[in-house]
């Protein structure tokens, strides 16, 4: 689940090969529109991602400034993404990725924890021209083993073997999501499902700007059976803002995950993550804000007047993948955050119970496509109820009022690979509660996806 704006593994030939599962025997040699070489110091590569949505009229008897728009509405978004890397000897390497968007999302991308394409950035409209450049990396591999196993030459590293026990330094710009509660039946972007709270775990709010990344220092050890990472990042100056902040002393992120892949079913790959995450910022608080207007200081629940130095928001998360017979796999995950301090940087969630599945097309002769569904359930705090039901707005949230619910997603895709690198797809959303209000919705969000590997 994203990567930017909720995230995220990086898109690839490698994502490609992923969503099939398997080798393509029909004779094409690649899975990109240009072929890629395993030997080149240089990597260049670059992808297309076209996202077409809309949804009919639902029942919607008051709306907010934030709510989502209860008249039929569609949106389109584009996004181009450019992978620039170069691997020195000694296990070295710079990578860059360049960024280009553009389009009209659906209600401004608010009025939905988990809003339905993940493509689309915590605020759509960014002062700074594009290109932008959205990770920036050195990568160092130390060797701890003799011993080498395969690896996916892919834009986030360009090795084709890597010792079996390593450490791995990243420094620079990146994404939570890259590197954390990855899976890799909800995590891929491209070419799988779409809604934020899908594709990511929405109780990890993972810092970064608004357009979901950060700098920062990530090291992690990894063994055959086991590993775990770290990493010290960055928080943006403000809820949602752009300019991040580089005073360590006064705001910072710290993410911890520790990855068992254990023996549970021969021949069949187990794997559980677990994770912690703590955000040090200048954070407004629920409470206090309700307070304020129950006490006739504010008009209305304001968290702006309540926020300052000093408050942390932590959460956890759990993150199980299951490969089973005939080329199926099954996830689950979980998480909770502490919910009396503001949703700061990803989404307005604070628990999350979600599983989802996936399908390769060998069944019906058709290696490289892909179907998938998930079911996500998101909630807030009783502290971010009583925002909202007294007329407080959250960065995405903020209909006016809450009759409280639970906003539960069901999410359904195909993905068919036409030739090479050029993907087609389909997808459906049923958001039932959206925004968490039983007064809206539910709303049926059908989609189309034109995926191109260069």
């Amino acid at each position: 689940m994203r990567q930017e704006g909720g995230p995220q593994p990086q898109a690839s030939s490698a994502e490609n090969a992923e969503a099939a599962r398997s080798d393509d025997d029909s004779g094409e040699d690649t899975l990109t529109i240009f072929p890629h070489s395993l030997t080149a110091r240089w990597w260049v590569s670059g992808q297309t991602n076209v996202v077409l949505q809309g949804h009919p009229d639902f029942h919607s008897p008051y709306s907010g400034p934030n709510s989502l728009q209860g008249e039929s509405e569609h949106g389109v978004y584009y996004l181009n993404t450019l992978f620039l890397g170069y691997q020195f000897p000694h296990g070295s390497e710079a990578l860059f990725n360049f960024e280009w968007a553009d389009g009209h999302p659906m209600s401004e991308a608010g009025g939905l924890a988990g809003i339905t394409n993940v493509d689309i950035p915590r605020d759509p409209i960014t002062n700074a021209p594009p290109p932008w450049v959205i990770r920036g990396q050195f990568h160092q591999t130390l060797r701890l083993s003799a011993e080498n196993e395969p690896a996916e030459r892919e834009p986030s590293s360009l090795a084709t073997e890597v010792p079996v026990r390593r450490v791995e330094i990243r420094v620079g710009s990146m994404s939570g999501p890259d590197f954390f509660d990855v899976t890799g039946v909800r995590s891929g972007r491209s070419l799988q499902f779409l809604n934020w709270t899908v594709v990511n775990n929405g109780a990890y709010d993972y810092t970064g700007h608004t357009r979901g990344y950060t700098y920062g220092v990530l090291v992690e050890y990894q063994s055959r059976n086991w590993g775990v990472r770290f990493a010290e990042m960055l928080m943006a100056k403000s809820v949602n803002g752009i300019d991040l902040d580089w005073d360590l002393g006064r705001t910072h992120s710290e993410v911890y995950e520790l990855e068992l892949r254990p023996t549970l079913w021969k021949d069949y790959n187990s794997t559980l993550r677990l994770l912690a995450f703590e955000n040090h910022a200048r954070m407004g608080n629920y409470r206090e804000a309700v307070a304020r207007f129950n006490a006739g200081i504010d008009p209305t629940p304001m968290l702006e007047n309540t926020r300052q130095y000093g408050r942390v928001k932590y959460g956890f998360g759990i993150n199980g993948e299951q490969n089973l017979p005939h080329d199926l796999r099954a996830c689950l995950r979980l998480g909770w955050n502490e919910g009396h301090n503001e949703s700061y940087a990803f989404t307005e969630v604070n628990s999350t119970i979600g599983v989802g599945a996936d399908l390769g097309g060998a069944a019906w002769h058709r290696k490289l496509d892909v179907v998938g569904a998930a079911v996500v359930s998101n909630g807030i705090s009783a502290d971010h109820q009583a925002y909202l039901r007294d007329g407080g707005l959250g960065f995405l949230l903020g209909d006016g009022a809450l009759n409280y619910g639970r906003e539960t997603t069901f999410e359904a895709y195909y993905t068919a690979h036409l030739w090479r690198g050029v993907f087609v797809g389909a997808d459906i959303q049923r958001i039932w509660n959206p925004g968490y209000n039983r007064d809206r919705g539910p709303v049926w969000v059908p989609g189309v996806r034109l995926h191109v590997d260069y």
